[in-house]
């Protein structure tokens, strides 16, 4: 596998609540630890501030990583979501002229994240108008992809009028994206038990087509149970006015089980010959690590990391975190490779 990569949140705002601060110090000691004992070759960027990507992107530029500039509209409609790609572009293009490799992603699951792909105000009733069994699901798949695919047209071609690298797109496998206009072929590639026995043969099919393979999102969270999950692993959260407060039920935690997710798919990218994969996550700051069970929301995070409730950790004085299991697997096999 050519690039070793993770996934960092460089911060969304929605609704006026932040998921994370921004502080530009802790961001740059995290890049660091993402190349230098992550041993990561490649940082995939994601925000909706594209003021705090392209910090991000410089400093990571700086360090010798390969730049994967992600912006990751939530709740715009496609004209919004269009200018936004539009302006990042632009952003990207003046890191990769700094030397750096640069890889722009134009959005990501962005029916499920936005309006005018599909009903429904909320990712949650998205998904269900999609998912709901019904005579007519293959007309609303059909339906689904030739608006994804009309938009992505429309935005590659003014991404590409402003960004002079390699160009791809984070997709869900619902959305049947055409990749004829993209250098590489990207998907978020969540296993879970209803399709364990059809993953490695799906990941065998995206690299058949000749393009490079990019697996923009993989992971799991950390309770048990989680594996089977896959990408619904961090539905177990309840929120008030939009803040997470606690689980919805009785979790046992489980560090191994991300990591041991994280090992095996990290197995199935490498003998397919996967060309760049993105763990999921670094660091989820709005989800904490606490005593009590019920609290303890670092239960739903992906990050490799958990957030601590108040101080610094032990293993890196002055950040607000400790590495987990899923931390130490990641380095452990990106080293090995």
């Amino acid at each position: 596998m050519r690039a070793k990569g993770i996934g960092y949140d460089t911060g969304f705002i929605l609704d006026g609540i932040e998921n994370r601060p921004f502080d530009r110090t802790i961001m740059e000691r995290e890049l660091r630890i993402i190349r230098d004992d992550l041993r990561c070759t490649a940082v995939r960027l994601i925000g909706n501030d594209l003021d705090r990507i392209e910090f991000a992107a410089r400093h990571a530029a700086e360090l010798g990583l390969e730049v994967w500039f992600s912006p990751f509209p939530q709740q715009l409609d496609p004209e919004r979501i269009h200018d936004m790609l539009a302006d990042g572009a632009e952003r990207a293009e003046r890191i990769r002229g700094l030397g750096a490799e640069v890889v722009f992603v134009t959005g990501g699951e962005l029916s499920l994240f936005n309006h005018g792909f599909l009903p429904g105000g909320t990712i949650e009733e998205r998904v269900a108008a999609l998912l709901t069994p019904g005579p007519d699901t293959r007309e609303r798949l059909a339906e689904l992809s030739i608006r994804v695919n009309d938009f992505l047209a429309k935005a590659v071609a003014a991404v590409r009028e402003r960004f002079g690298g390699r160009v791809t797109y984070a997709a869900v496998p619902l959305e049947n994206v055409d990749w004829t206009p993209f250098d590489i072929v990207s998907m978020d590639a969540h296993r879970s038990k209803e399709i364990a026995h059809l993953y490695q043969e799906g990941i065998r099919t995206l690299v058949a087509q000749g393009k490079p393979v990019a697996i923009t999102e993989f992971g799991c969270t950390t309770h048990r149970g989680a594996a089977d999950d896959g990408a619904r692993s961090g539905n177990i959260v309840e929120y008030d006015g939009g803040v997470p407060v606690r689980l919805d039920g009785d979790y046992v935690r489980d560090e191994q089980e991300q990591a041991t997710y994280l090992r095996e798919l990290l197995d199935v990218f490498t003998a397919e010959g996967v060309d760049a994969a993105f763990a999921c996550t670094f660091v989820c700051y709005g989800l904490p690590h606490r005593p009590d069970p019920r609290e303890d929301l670092d239960m739903a995070s992906w990050g490799v990391v958990k957030v601590l409730d108040h101080g610094s950790g032990d293993a890196y004085p002055g950040l607000p975190w400790e590495p987990k299991a899923a931390f130490t697997a990641l380095a452990d096999y990106y080293r090995a490779l």
